[in-house]
């Protein structure tokens, strides 16, 4: 059991390190979930924020979910080597 868990680790792939061009990717991608999530039924359900027109948990939402995107578009890059 512990000499799979080696070998499977082993295997992984090199990730790359952080870089400016790895931050504007992701923050690019949380941006366009941000506007994506401007479209949702209900984005005003609970605590507002006072400069955009959404909600506290729809904001948090859209970032959590932009990163998640942003991660694997940075991650799909490295491995094309584009990155």
């Amino acid at each position: 059991m512990i000499l799979s868990t080696l070998l499977a680790a082993a295997s992984v792939p090199v990730t790359p390190e952080w870089t400016p061009t790895v931050g504007i990717i992701i923050s690019v991608s949380s941006l366009v979930v941000l506007l994506l999530s401007l479209k949702i039924q209900y984005p005003l359900v609970g605590p507002k924020l006072p400069i955009l027109p959404i909600s506290i948990p729809a904001f948090i939402g859209a970032m959590a979910f932009g990163h998640v995107i942003g991660i694997g578009i940075v991650l799909g890059l490295t491995n094309i080597g584009r990155l």
